[in-house]
């Protein structure tokens, strides 16, 4: 992720509480809150990454949270119709991203290592505008997921490459 993103990054776990008991009250059947939806709150806003709903399962186990697959998959989704977590498709892989106060962004996806990177494109914008004004179209969000091969994954290709070709020179017989 681009440090300026980073530095822009508002929401603060406690803040992501506030706003999903917001949210679950505003119901037309009021939701409860739960320790473990504050647990899973806290964990996940506490860090800034792209994680998938078993990933994340995984890693409240390592912490020693004691909370459900159930409740970890039901609570990602009340996360993104509250507006706090946004799903985005990475490939085959449906990864979760913070939302709440974070800028618009676009995704560089490695095809090799999985690595995602994250970028600002204003001018991007500006081309998803003209279009959605062409067509008299309202948008409510966008999501550009751009694959290929990160520089750490090339450089460590060409570097294969070079040994590779290293040792696939023949030896003068002696």
């Amino acid at each position: 992720m681009t440090e300026s993103l980073l530095q822009r990054q508002l929401e603060s776990p406690e803040s992501a509480v506030q706003r999903f008991r917001e949210y679950l009250a505003s119901r037309p059947k009021p939701l409860r809150f739960t320790e473990a939806q504050r647990q899973m709150i806290h964990f996940i806003f506490s860090r800034h990454n792209h994680f998938d709903a078993e990933q994340l399962c995984a890693e409240l186990d390592r912490a020693n949270l004691n909370i459900s697959r159930a409740t970890v998959y039901r609570t990602l989704n009340k996360l993104v119709n509250a507006g706090l977590l946004r799903r985005v498709q990475l490939g085959n892989r449906v990864a979760y991203e913070h939302d709440y106060g974070y800028p618009q962004h676009e995704h560089l996806v490695c095809d090799q290592c999985g690595r995602v990177i994250e970028f600002e494109a204003p001018q991007l914008e500006a081309v998803y505008e003209g279009v959605c004004r062409q067509y008299g179209f309202q948008p409510s969000r966008h999501n550009l997921v751009v694959r290929g091969t990160c520089g750490d994954c090339l450089r460590a290709h060409s570097a294969k490459c070079r040994l590779d070709l290293i040792l696939a020179v023949p030896t003068p017989a002696g």
